[in-house]
């Protein structure tokens, strides 16, 4: 009994100690993709608010009372005309900063301080703008201590520069957006060299924050997602984050695993470190409570082992005590009995021996069973599989929206080729479906031919997205949005074509909303931009087309968008479409 029991004891120490280690590596496994999703959102997430700027600057730059008060230098009449803009953009899409620059880099206008003007911006982003006669945009740190995704682009009239449009936001939003896709908390930490300790305490003071700087020795928090810094976290642990190395520390009462991602501005310094610290006591205490589980079971299937073992010894035991007083009263037989005797005591062992070992067989199954089990676990856990394949599907979805929604939205550069338009239309309504809450039904009518136009697939699909959300919100009742593709002549120039429609069954418009659509910043929503409409004419018209609208009040509303069948000469660079 003492050596099954030692080797029972064994074998469940190995299987405790496989359990552990496969619970490292999936926690280790999970976090680092974890992390390397931060990375990637965020960027991400700068790219599509970068083309959100540079679409609402383009759409600006189409306001020609805007363009007179720039060009007069006159600041009342900026003030007038950007105010309700610069308010509507920070509203509804967190914009901080909003200036107006002469060609000599000169400030004009500061819509977030308007009483500071008159000074030569010299940063990195206004210095590229100039240099490229291009937009530049990336993170600049401010010297306060304010880390903000800025764009600065030229205004071009007639080859010529009459000034530099600069939008920015401090990015501090977007950790937030993150923790809550990602859930994990983030720490944004500046390397004390890139800021000085005077400005920085009076951007606190500015922005009602408390920050302490002496917190650590070489870093300085500049924005968080936790309400307090883990009293764990210390320049030790911090040191080695920064090292390449990751850490797990206790929060009262809270597992936290920790890994950073570099920050980055835009002139590719290294000015700080996002620390990314993932929850992960339920997934310890899910792990710890399988342990119990698992070791419960296997102490349970032992001791079932060992009684069963032990019952079956003792029944041995008796049936050999009897067998042996049996042996002894026919002794006086002869030996041929003797030896038949003996025959009879061994087969009678053969079948006992062979009960012991069905009995044991059982419960041995059981743990082989589960044996196997683990190790199938440990190369593919099936709660981590299941768990990780929903992460990696957006992103890998995320990928692909915000992949699209970025492709979406850059409409500052235009690339023409042959395009399915069958293939464009189903992408971007699956894109739709992910994307509406309510998922309306969407009905595609298209031709039996297959319709293939050289146009830029990422403009149009940003176009007939902005056509679809625009749809869904016109639909108060469960109506279907309906796309159409029909070939149609262009009625002034005769030039053959193809008309992309989306139809609504809303509340319509009036005759007096209709007439407004295109205008830039326009909008009959509280919470609209007015840009939708006037950045799909602007892609129409990048293609040499046109778009049309229709309504009806309590009817529904369609927009059109008219394609030429073969395309003029059209622009294929960023230069060229401003």
């Amino acid at each position: 009994m003492a050596p099954l029991a030692v080797v029972l004891i064994f074998i469940m120490g190995v299987f405790a100690i496989a359990i552990l280690r496969i619970e490292a590596h999936i926690r280790d496994q999970d976090s680092d993709e974890r992390t390397a999703a931060v990375a990637k959102l965020f960027a991400q997430k700068l790219d599509k608010d970068t083309n959100l700027m540079i679409a609402t600057m383009r759409a600006m730059m189409t306001n020609r009372a805007i363009e007179q008060a720039f060009r007069k230098r006159d600041r009342e009449a900026l003030s007038r005309q950007g105010s309700f803009l610069f308010a509507s953009l920070h509203d509804n899409h967190r914009i901080t900063h909003l200036y107006f620059t002469g060609p000599d880099l000169i400030n004009l206008y500061r819509f977030h301080i308007p009483d500071e003007f008159g000074d030569e911006i010299k940063r990195v982003t206004t210095l590229q703008a100039k240099e490229r006669q291009d937009a530049a945009y990336g993170l600049e740190l401010g010297a306060m201590g304010t880390l903000t995704l800025r764009l600065v682009m030229p205004w071009l009239r007639d080859g010529r520069v009459i000034g530099y449009l600069e939008i920015g936001e401090e990015v501090e939003h977007l950790i937030s957006e993150i923790r809550e896709s990602l859930s994990v908390d983030m720490l944004v930490l500046v390397d004390k060299r890139m800021v000085s300790q005077q400005q920085w305490q009076r951007g606190q003071a500015l922005m009602q924050r408390e920050g302490n700087w002496d917190r650590f020795a070489t870093h300085v928090a500049l924005a968080q997602t936790i309400d307090a810094l883990p009293a764990a976290l210390d320049d030790p642990t911090l040191q080695a984050l920064l090292a390449g190395r990751t850490a797990e520390i206790d929060d009262r009462g809270r597992a936290l695993h920790l890994a950073v991602v570099p920050l980055e501005d835009v002139a590719k310094r290294h000015i700080g470190d996002v620390v990314v610290m993932r929850d992960i006591t339920g997934l310890a205490t899910s792990f710890r409570w399988s342990i119990v589980g698992v070791t419960a079971i296997g102490l349970l299937a032992a001791i079932g082992v060992l009684g069963v073992f032990y019952l079956a010894l003792d029944r041995v035991e008796s049936d050999y005590r009897r067998q042996h007083d049996l042996e002894h009263k026919l002794l006086r037989f002869n030996e041929e009995y003797s030896r038949i005797l003996q025959l009879e005591k061994l087969s009678a062992l053969g079948t006992m021996v062979g009960g012991i070992a069905h009995q044991l067989n059982n419960p041995l199954v059981g743990v082989v069973n589960l044996a196997q089990l683990a190790e199938r676990e440990a190369d593919n856990p099936a709660r981590t599989r299941e768990l990780l394949a929903e992460i990696r599907g957006a992103g890998e979805d995320c990928r692909t929206f915000v992949k699209r929604m970025l492709a979406f939205s850059k409409v500052s550069c235009f690339e023409s080729k042959p395009t399915p338009m069958a293939a464009l239309i189903d992408d971007t309504v699956l894109l739709f479906r992910q994307t509406e809450n309510r998922h309306l039904p969407v009905e595609v009518k298209l031709p039996d031919e297959e319709v293939v136009l050289t146009v830029d697939p990422i403009l149009i699909r940003h176009a007939l997205f902005n056509l679809l959300v625009n749809a869904a919100q016109a639909t108060t009742n469960d109506g279907a949005v309906v796309i159409t593709l029909e070939r149609a002549d262009d009625p002034a120039r005769g030039v053959p074509g193809w008309t992309l429609a989306v139809s609504d069954h809303g509340r319509g418009m009036s005759p007096e909303v209709l007439d407004k659509i295109f205008v830039p910043f326009y909008t009959t929503r509280s919470d609209g931009t007015g840009l939708g409409l006037p950045v799909v004419q602007h892609v129409a018209l990048l293609h040499d087309g046109q778009v049309s609208a229709s309504s009806e009040p309590e009817r529904g509303t369609r927009i059109a968008i008219w394609l030429p069948e073969v395309p003029a000469d059209l622009p294929r660079t960023p230069s060229s479409v401003a």
